[in-house]
């Protein structure tokens, strides 16, 4: 998605990150702090998550929209809001206006997941499904704005948002002030932006890292070209960084606070979601996972940098897609294995080959047979199985054993 609104470029100081956390006591949590010991052992420091996954309504975008709402004056307050999101900044800018007593109203995309929809309506918000990409919905939301008078809540492209989401890195360094590495996940930009003026202006010392998506990364070609550039066509699971183009007041910010911005697979980002529900037992969403994601995909970059926070951003996933994800996740981590073998077609030859499977313990989720294919013999069949494993040297062990026992892997 691409949001376009310039507006000039306000300077931001720590102070107004400073204001910010006071004016959030109170509304948003300070989110816990919590060590993982695989991640640490694997870049041999220590590595914390901050679990703003566990923030109020499921992700640091309560802070923002807080932030950027409070500050409105009161005939703005009277006009109401309005926002366009798939989730996170549309459930922020509703809670946060229900606490303000100021009308919401949120236009969202009519595929966005029902968990999300459902939860912005409760918050207190009037929710309108418009558009099939974001970027319909946000022309819908700005088009509402000028016929209305409602005042747009920008996701990531004001100085109060930014300030706002700034106050995560005066938590991160409260929590853990020997912190030397902060990795955080960027779509617009704003948060990243906010952590990286709080952090830099107390700590200089402290890396700070963005990460995008591959497939939706709009910031190396912006950095490199000293200005926001947009990209075509984002594609992420990731939706939360699924951003084309970088926002303008982020940017400067971003490319003066933020030492590096890399990119990371949608494989990594399936490992990321799957190591943190099974070794932190922690819900994050695929943009969420994105430092995890860093970690894991080039932990030498980490080394002797520690200790390493990654930050969380949020855990608004819907349950369809965890579970699409989650099965992408078992596959890139090699829990799955998927093979087709030649067997003697002949009764009881299913029966001999799940022997061998059971033997070295690998779980049959499906099998299917083929006679009728013409490369096959008059006394062949082919079988295709899909196993679940228990990582990638069991793959290979499960795979010799059946070659031991005589059957042809085809692949």
């Amino acid at each position: 998605m691409s949001f376009r609104t310039p507006r000039p470029l306000h300077p931001l100081m720590l102070d107004d990150v400073r204001g910010a956390q006071k004016m959030l006591a109170g509304v948003a949590r300070v989110t816990a702090m919590e060590g993982s010991r695989h991640l640490s052992s694997l870049i041999g420091a220590p590595v914390h998550f901050k679990c703003e996954n566990l923030q109020r309504t499921g992700s640091f975008k309560l802070r923002g929209a807080y932030v950027r709402i409070a500050g409105l004056r009161p005939e703005q307050r009277a006009a109401g809001v309005v926002a366009a999101s798939a989730g996170n900044h549309a459930q922020g800018v509703a809670l946060a206006s229900a606490l303000l007593g100021v009308h919401a109203t949120v236009f969202m995309p009519v595929g966005a997941p029902l968990p999300k929809v459902a939860a912005t309506r409760e918050y207190g918000a009037d929710v309108r499904l418009h558009g099939s990409v974001v970027d319909e919905t946000l022309a819908a939301a700005e088009e509402y704005a000028r016929e209305t008078g409602a005042v747009f809540i920008h996701p990531f492209d004001h100085p109060d948002v930014i300030v706002g989401q700034g106050t995560v890195g005066l938590e991160i360094l409260e929590q853990c002030p020997e912190v030397r590495t902060i990795v955080v996940g960027v779509g617009g930009g704003g948060l990243a932006a906010g952590i990286g003026l709080a952090v830099k202006s107390l700590r200089p010392d402290v890396r700070v890292i963005g990460v995008q998506a591959e497939g939706a990364a709009a910031y190396p070609p912006s950095l490199a070209a000293g200005h926001p550039v947009a990209i075509e066509s984002p594609v992420t699971m990731a939706d939360g960084i699924k951003v084309g183009r970088p926002g303008d007041v982020p940017f400067a910010l971003v490319r003066e606070y933020v030492d590096e911005v890399v990119t990371v697979s949608e494989d990594a980002l399936s490992s990321a979601l799957l190591l943190c529900l099974e070794r932190a037992k922690l819900v994050v969403e695929p943009a969420g996972a994105s430092p995890v994601a860093a970690l894991l995909a080039d932990p030498d970059a980490f080394r002797g940098r520690g200790p390493v926070v990654a930050v969380l951003s949020g855990g608004n996933v819907d349950p369809l897609l965890m579970q699409r994800i989650l099965r992408h996740g078992m596959a890139a981590a090699g829990r799955y294995l998927s093979l087709r073998l030649k067997v003697t077609d002949r009764p009881g030859a299913l029966a001999t080959l799940l022997a061998v499977l059971t033997v070295v313990d690998a779980n049959v989720l499906d099998v299917s047979h083929v006679r009728t294919d013409p490369r096959l013999g008059l006394t062949e069949a082919e079988v295709e199985l899909h196993l679940e494993t228990k990582g990638p040297e069991h793959c290979e062990e499960v795979t010799e054993a059946l070659r031991d026992a005589g059957y042809t892997v085809l692949g």
